[in-house]
This record gives structure tokens, C-alpha cells and sequence, in this order.
């Protein structure tokens, strides 16, 4: 069953992007995709990425090379939308503090085009073996893209943690369901580059990535687009007294 082709593997590879555009749709449908534009954006490339790379996997002429050079474009841009996602999360979550917002979305989504563009320009003119090369450079980029993306999600949990600043339900979803995916895939290439597994058992990891990216796509369902009631007795609170405050009036200060 855990084999390369088989119902489970396609189900897997299949199902997530289904509903990814489910998803969308319901976004688009409640209205939700004008406070996150750029996870609208990402659901659908992700979806019409995945989709178009299983259509490109199944067909018998389809050259292994052809597949891994759209698999490349289709990584670029996910990762740059990736990030423009996380300063989108980073802006809802500091919302209350409007000029540390305003610099962290700017200096996130600029450092993560600017990161993935170098490691793709890094990876493109290094020397490469014919295919090898190709598919080295790919799984290289990806994981520069993983490790990036944890160390902001980290960044945003803990910030947002010691400042104790409430994190919304949906930017909790979306983050959380992130953070899962980019640690399971750079637990399972660990993994398989430190040849933990035998080579026979190596599609087993792939299984768990897309096992797990599954899982994140429902529970982005859940927190997106399930109904929620909010309670009449919950009084607002007030935003922490801390250093913070103090940070965004001198930001502010110095912007102006």
C-alpha cells in the first residue's frame, strides 16, 4: 500500500489540492480572502501547482527532467507567496503596534524574495551533473525555504507569546498548520540525507509529507471557514503595557 502509484499515493497527491480550491472557493464565497489576500493566493498555487505536477507525473511521456524544471518554477513561486504570507500574518498579529507591523511585513516579504532568488541564482549557476544537478538544486532550495519559514514562524509565536498579544483565530490556523508542514518535511529529509532509511523505504517519507500537508489543508478548512460564535461576555482587552508600545512610538517617530 505505501507504494509509489498506488491508490493511497494518489489519494494523497490528489486529495489536498481538491480541497486547497474548496477552500478558495470558500474563502473567495465568505468574503475572508480580503483580510488574507495572500493566502488566497497561496491556496490556489499551491493547488494548481500540485495538480499540474500529478497530471505531468501520471503521463508516460513526460521526461523526468520536464517535470523537475516545473517543479523548480512552481517552488519559486510558492516560496515567494510563502513569504509574502508570513509578513501578512506578522502585519495581522502586530496590528495593534502599526509601525512595527508595517517594518516587519516590509523587511519579511523583502528578505524572503530576496533569499529565494539568491538561492534559486546560487543553485542555477553552480555546476550540475545532468539530471542530478537539476533535482539536487531543487531539493536544496526547498529546504532553504523550510528552515527560513520556521525561524519566522518561531519569530512570530514567541514575540507575540512574551508580549502576550492575542493571536487571531485565523492567523493561528495558518500559522500553525505551517509550521507542521515545514517541520515534518525538514524532519523526513533529515532523514533521508543522513541515510537513516534503506533506499526501498524511502517513498515512505514521502507518504508522511503528503500525510501531513493533508492534515494541515483541513485543519486551514476548520479554522477558515467553520462558524464561529462569539461569546457576548467576553470584555476586550487591553493591549499589555510593555516595552513594545514604547518601540512603535519611537518607530513611528522615526518613519515620519
Amino acid at each position: 500500500m505505501l507504494q509509489a502509484h498506488s491508490l493511497l499515493w494518489h489519494y494523497l497527491w490528489v486529495a489536498p489540492s481538491v480541497l486547497l480550491l474548496i477552500l478558495g472557493f470558500g474563502l473567495w464565497r465568505l468574503g475572508v480572502h480580503r483580510q488574507h489576500p495572500f493566502f488566497l493566493a497561496f491556496v490556489l498555487a499551491s493547488a494548481i501547482e500540485q495538480l499540474t505536477l500529478y497530471l505531468l507525473d501520471i503521463v508516460p511521456s513526460v521526461e523526468p527532467g520536464t517535470w523537475w524544471r516545473f517543479f523548480w518554477v512552481g517552488l519559486v513561486l510558492e516560496g515567494i507567496l510563502k513569504f509574502a504570507l508570513l509578513a501578512e500574518i506578522f502585519a495581522h498579529v502586530f496590528r495593534p503596534y502599526v509601525a512595527i507591523a508595517k517594518l516587519g511585513k516590509r523587511v519579511i516579504g523583502a528578505a524572503g524574495v530576496l533569499l529565494i532568488f539568491a538561492s534559486s541564482l546560487a543553485a542555477a549557476l553552480a555546476p550540475v551533473d545532468g539530471l542530478f544537478g537539476i533535482v539536487s538544486g531543487a531539493h536544496i532550495l526547498e529546504q532553504t525555504i523550510y528552515i527560513i519559514e520556521c525561524g519566522i514562524l518561531v519569530s512570530i509565536f514567541g514575540f507575540s507569546s512574551y508580549f502576550r498579544i492575542g493571536m487571531p483565530m485565523a492567523e493561528r490556523g495558518i500559522a500553525v498548520g505551517l509550521s507542521i508542514s515545514a517541520c515534518t518535511h525538514l524532519a523526513t529529509w533529515a532523514l533521508a540525507a543522513n541515510d537513516s532509511l534503506p533506499n526501498d523505504s524511502r517513498v515512505v517519507l514521502d507518504f508522511i509529507n503528503m500525510a501531513t500537508f493533508h492534515f494541515c489543508v483541513l485543519m486551514w478548512i476548520y479554522y477558515l471557514l467553520v462558524p464561529r460564535t462569539v461569546s457576548a461576555q467576553t470584555a476586550p482587552i487591553g493591549l499589555p503595557e510593555n516595552n513594545l508600545a514604547v518601540w512603535n512610538r519611537e518607530l513611528e517617530r522615526l518613519l515620519q
